[in-house]
């Protein structure tokens, strides 16, 4: 199973750990963005190259540390069909570079729409008897609202999936945890996605049909691992949401496998943070992201994953 593919990344790396690549221009070196504007001036054009340069640079400093990078479509498609580009760009550097690949586009429609988004980031197009690759992401996270016809056409590329369950941000309580029956909604969506990763199963245990599980919501997380031991789950909200090493331990199997825990901002904008010279932002990251690795391993008691 596909799955099986990042858990080893997971393991050779002793890291699971995913860098969201989120960039604004605000989050872009200065001299990143006058170069690229020099080029192609104040324009989309010149946003989307410093956003690839920005990423690139990023990619060749964490590759070797991190199992994976999930870029997040909405800051690439706000700069225009330039923007879709380095969207494009990032994910196929980071595959050359051997990263697993989560493209956050949060997709989901009825089912035939469903299947030409799942034929976009997962699968190949036909153009005129060609099959192409178009986006060929490893995984996409995935809304589950319209049931199981809007799902399936996303497993049927024999990749992952991560279903939105329990969402880190403030007002997620707002639908999520209405009361059905006996559970909440988004307890409810929890037993769908066991039920639709029951055939799909890999070696180490867990479903391609992974979870999206807010790092804000370390009760729900601990409590979803337990009614969940073969979903994998993807965990936002680490580091600029509030977010610790403590919080998402519950994440975790008792083998320390079962989570990869996202973090975007406090990575990528470490050299603000650390208030470092422009020209070292990737540097900031590559120490960042050791240090979230190294926090997370040590609260995980320090043994091999």
């Amino acid at each position: 199973m596909h799955i099986d593919k990042l858990i080893d990344s997971i393991k050779q790396k002793q890291n699971p750990t995913v860098v969201g690549l989120d960039p604004k221009l605000e989050y872009v070196p200065d001299f990143i963005l006058n170069n690229s504007f020099d080029k192609f001036g104040k324009s989309l054009e010149g946003a989307a190259d410093a956003i690839w340069e920005f990423n690139k640079a990023l990619i060749d400093q964490l590759y070797d540390i991190v199992p994976a990078v999930k870029p997040q479509s909405a800051y690439y498609e706000m700069y225009g069909w330039q923007g879709v580009q380095a969207f494009f760009k990032t994910i196929q550097y980071a595959k050359q570079k051997g990263l697993f690949v989560i493209a956050d586009v949060k997709r989901n429609d009825i089912g035939s729409t469903a299947a030409a988004y799942a034929t976009a980031y997962l699968g190949f197009t036909d153009v005129a008897g060609q099959k192409i690759a178009v986006f060929d992401a490893d995984a996409a996270t995935v809304n589950a609202y319209l049931g199981l016809d809007g799902v399936q056409p996303f497993l049927e590329h024999n990749k992952t999936i991560f279903v939105l369950v329990k969402t880190s941000n403030p007002s997620s309580g707002q639908l999520q945890d209405l009361a059905f029956g006996d559970k909440t909604l988004y307890q409810n969506v929890a037993e769908l996605i066991k039920d639709w990763g029951s055939n799909y199963v890999g070696k180490y245990g867990f479903s391609n049909v992974g979870a999206v599980i807010g790092a804000t919501y370390p009760q729900q997380l601990e409590t979803l691992r337990k009614s969940m031991p073969n979903t994998f789950f993807l965990v936002p909200g680490f580091g600029a949401q509030g977010a610790g090493a403590d919080e998402i331990i519950g994440a975790f199997n008792t083998n320390g496998l079962g989570a990869i825990i996202n973090s975007s901002r406090s990575i990528i904008c470490a050299y603000k943070n650390k208030n470092c010279m422009q020209q070292d932002f990737a540097m900031a990251a590559r120490e960042e992201a050791i240090k979230m690795r190294d926090d997370i391993i040590k609260a995980l008691g320090g043994g091999t994953l």
